[in-house]
């Protein structure tokens, strides 16, 4: 299964974006800003365009099974999961609704409904 996130809004503090399933819009993604490759600030950088396998696996923080991307370059630790701005990733990728400016809203109820179209399956996440 193929996800692709591709980067729709950048600004200062969040990085808005539009979350594909095998070619068809799923929902609406909020990151921290996109910087200069060299640029990293820990917790509030987006990841690196590119592709990452993904794994569904058990978070020690969330204390549940979420998805991980592996390989991320200058990163541990990058999930797709729920919040609702900025504040609430350190580097991870939020899902949702963008109907708010510089915020993502139903995103439990997304999060949800993404971990049951892509739990078993073998994943792939491109970023643009």
């Amino acid at each position: 299964m193929k996800l692709k996130l591709k980067r729709i809004y950048r600004c200062e503090s969040y990085t808005i974006g539009k979350l594909y399933i095998d070619g068809v819009y799923f929902c609406d993604t909020l990151e921290d800003p996109v910087r200069p490759r060299e640029v990293k600030i820990n917790g509030d950088t987006a990841i690196a365009f590119g592709t990452y396998d993904v794994i569904i696996t058990m978070s020690p923080r969330f204390k549940k099974r979420m998805p991980l991307l592996l390989n991320v370059p200058n990163f541990e630790g990058v999930r797709i999961h729920s919040g609702n701005t900025a504040k609430d990733t350190e580097g991870c990728i939020l899902v949702g609704r963008n109907t708010v400016k510089g915020m993502v809203r139903k995103s439990r109820k997304t999060y949800n409904a993404l971990i049951k179209k892509i739990d078993k399956k073998e994943l792939t996440l491109t970023i643009e």
